[in-house]
C-alpha cells in the first residue's frame, strides 16, 4: 500500500466521521422544530445525551460485539473483549492500509448513535428522560451492535449474501424498528387520538425543521460517502451523485402524493421526503445508476405521506415522522437493492428481504422487551400534568425560549 495513499484515504474518512457527526446537529434541529416549544429543551437534552452515550458503550463493548473479528465469520454473535486495543504494528496494516483502527472505531461510532436518535424524535414530549436514556444506553451497546455483526462484522447474512452499503436496514430500520416498538409501549401524546379524530399537533418551528434537513443532507455525503471505505475517486463520486439524486426525488415525491391526498403544499412531508429518498438509497448508493438513484427516492418520497397516514390510522403516535422515514424507507431501499443496479435479481431480492426480515424481528423483540421492562419497573411516562405544561419545565425546570411569550 502507498503512503500516499494511506494518508489520502484516512484523511478522507476523519473528514466523513466529521460530517456523520453534524448529522447529530442535523437530527436535534429536525426534532426540536417538529415538537413544540414547552418540549424542545428536552429533545436537545436527549440528542446532547445520546452522542455521548453511544461513544461511551460503543467504546466500552459495542464495537467488539459489531466487529468481533475473523474467528466468528458467519455467526450469529461474537465479543473480542471489553474496551478499545490497537493492533501491534504498524497503523498502515490495518484494513489493507485504508484507514488506521482509531479512524475505524471512531467511524464507526457516530453511526452507532444515530439508531437512538431515530428512537428520540419518534417518542418526544410524553417519555421520561431517564427512562429514554437507560433505553438508548442498552439499545445502543447490545441490540444495535449485534445486528451490524451479521452483515458488516463477517456473520451471517454476509455469508448469505445480504447487502447494505451503508445501513438501510442495519442503521435506519434497526432505529425505526426501535421507534416503533417504543411507541407502541409508551402511547401516543394526550389528545392526538380521541373522539374516533386525529388531532394534528403541530411542530413550533418550521425554519428550524428545515434546517435540520439541510444538515443531515449535508451530513449524509460523509454517511454514504465514507462507507466506501477509502477515498477512491470513482467510488465516492458515484455514490455523492446517487445520493443526492435520490434525497431530491423524495421530495418530489412527497411533493406530488402529499398533494393528492391533503390537496396542500406540505413543508414537513417535502422534508421528511428528501430524507426518505436519503434513507432509501442508503442500502445500494455504491449499485446504482443515476437513474436507479432517481426512482428509489422518487418511490420512497412518495411511501411518505402514505405511511404517515397508515401509522396515524393505527395509532402509532410519531411526531417527527421517524418510523415512516427510517423504518418503512429503511425496508424499500433495502429491498431495492434486489431490484435495481448491479446486484439487482430474484435471488439478491431473497436475501435482502430475509436480511430485513431478521433484523426487524430482532430488534422490535429486543426494544419491545427492553421498553416494557422499563415499563414494569421505572416507569416510562411523565404525568398529565408533566406532559400539559411540558417537559422542559417538568424535567429540567427551564424555557426553550426565555423572556417570550407563546401565542
Amino acid at each position: 500500500m502507498n503512503e500516499a495513499l494511506f494518508f489520502t484515504n484516512n484523511l478522507w474518512m476523519m473528514i466523513a466521521t466529521v460530517l456523520v457527526f453534524i448529522m447529530h446537529l442535523g437530527f436535534s434541529c429536525l426534532e426540536a422544530g417538529l415538537v413544540r416549544s414547552k418540549n424542545v429543551v428536552n429533545i436537545l437534552f436527549k440528542n446532547v445525551m445520546i452522542i455521548a452515550i453511544g461513544i461511551l458503550t460503543y467504546t466500552l463493548v459495542g464495537f467488539n460485539l459489531m466487529y468481533p473479528g475473523e474467528a466468528f465469520a458467519g455467526s450469529f454473535f461474537g465479543f473480542a473483549g471489553f474496551g478499545l486495543t490497537a493492533p501491534e504494528g504498524e497503523a498502515i496494516a490495518y484494513a489493507g492500509g485504508a484507514y488506521t483502527y482509531w479512524t475505524d472505531f471512531i467511524f464507526q461510532a457516530m453511526f452507532a448513535a444515530t439508531a437512538a436518535t431515530i428512537v428520540s424524535g419518534a417518542v418526544a414530549e410524553r417519555i421520561k428522560l431517564e427512562s429514554f436514556l437507560l433505553f438508548a444506553m442498552i439499545f445502543v451497546a447490545i441490540s444495535y451492535p449485534i445486528t451490524g455483526m451479521w452483515h458488516w462484522g463477517g456473520g451471517w447474512l454476509k455469508e448469505l449474501g445480504f447487502y447494505d452499503f451503508a445501513g438501510s436496514t442495519l442503521v435506519h430500520a434497526v432505529g425505526g424498528w426501535g421507534a416503533l416498538a417504543a411507541i407502541i409501549i409508551l402511547g401516543p401524546r394526550k389528545g392526538k387520538y380521541s373522539e374516533g379524530k386525529i388531532k394534528p399537533i403541530p411542530g413550533h418551528s418550521m425554519p428550524l425543521a428545515a434546517m435540520g434537513v439541510f444538515f443531515l443532507w449535508f451530513g449524509w455525503f460523509g454517511f454514504n460517502g465514507g462507507s466506501v471505505l477509502s477515498a477512491d475517486p470513482s467510488a465516492v463520486s458515484l455514490v455523492f451523485v446517487t445520493t443526492s439524486i435520490a434525497a431530491a426525488a423524495g421530495a418530489v415525491g412527497a411533493f406530488f402524493v402529499s398533494f393528492l391526498m391533503f390537496k396542500t403544499h406540505d413543508l414537513s412531508m417535502v422534508l421528511n421526503g428528501v430524507l426518505g429518498g436519503l434513507v432509501g438509497i442508503t442500502a445500494g448508493a455504491d449499485l446504482m445508476g443515476p437513474t436507479s438513484a432517481l426512482m428509489i427516492g422518487l418511490i420512497a418520497g412518495g411511501i411518505i405521506p402514505l405511511s404517515v397516514v397508515f401509522f396515524d390510522k393505527i395509532k402509532a403516535d410519531d411526531p417527527v415522522g421517524a418510523t415512516s422515514v427510517h423504518l418503512v424507507c429503511g425496508i424499500w431501499g433495502t429491498l431495492a437493492v434486489g431490484i435495481f443496479g448491479a446486484k439487482a435479481g430474484l435471488s439478491q431480492l431473497i436475501n435482502q428481504f430475509i436480511g430485513t426480515a431478521a433484523v426487524g424481528v430482532f430488534t422490535f423483540a429486543f426494544a419491545f422487551g427492553l421498553m416494557y421492562a422499563l415499563k414494569m419497573t421505572v416507569g416510562i411516562r411523565v404525568t398529565e400534568q408533566e406532559e400539559d405544561e411540558g417537559l422542559d419545565i417538568a424535567e429540567h425546570g427551564m424555557s426553550s425560549y426565555t423572556g417570550f411569550v407563546g401565542s
